[in-house]
């Protein structure tokens, strides 16, 4: 039986559902705003690259090891970026939440916490994760800030991890919050919530 199921996660300024082919139109788009691809340090599509990624997600889930989202915002209705559950380890109850990024427009608001608490609350509490992960370049400070944030802490850093496409090496920076740690984790992202709506 699969541990990874088709799910909607409803929040109040995001809705997250389960990533198709369909998207993919809309995910050029989000790419474009910003040029995010542009940064060698981040693995977000390009226009040209978006159903090539799509692709290797879909295959990915088909696999039982992901769980890809397109992130929709509630108030234009429209899609402005993709996450998912990933490198999933159902035996061990553990999986890492990674693939995150959002159109420029989006960036430095509310739609990442509050993704972030969608995610972690359904890892924790209905797949019963005993720890979630983070995973970033080890020179992607701004995403090594933003997962600070979330709480996570950081358990190591794996050199020399991947061969890049332009032959350099990746630096990756692990960062984890366990099952005990989830609840004070939960209450901080909804205070952080809070801080940015009023």
């Amino acid at each position: 039986m699969a541990w990874l199921k088709d799910t909607n996660l409803d929040g109040e300024h995001v809705f997250l559902i389960p990533l198709e082919r369909s998207h993919s139109d809309a995910l050029v788009t989000d790419s474009k705003d910003g040029k995010l691809w542009g940064l060698w340090f981040t693995q977000v599509p390009s226009p040209t690259t978006v159903n090539d990624y799509v692709e290797a997600a879909l295959k990915d889930k088909s696999d039982g090891v992901s769980l890809p989202f397109v992130v929709i915002n509630k108030l234009s209705g429209k899609i402005i970026g993709s996450t998912r559950f990933c490198h999933a380890d159902a035996s061990n109850r553990r999986l890492e939440i990674g693939y995150t990024w959002y159109s420029k427009s989006f960036q430095k608001t509310s739609v990442n916490t509050e993704t972030k608490l969608l995610l972690l609350n359904h890892a924790f509490e209905e797949l019963k994760c005993i720890a979630v992960e983070f995973r970033t370049h080890w020179h992607n400070m701004e995403s090594r800030r933003a997962i600070s944030r979330l709480g996570a802490k950081q358990d190591g850093i794996i050199r020399n991890h991947q061969i890049q496409d332009d032959g350099s090496y990746r630096d990756t920076v692990v960062f984890s919050i366990l099952e005990s740690e989830w609840q004070n984790v939960k209450k901080n992202l909804n205070h952080q919530l809070r801080k940015r709506c009023h």
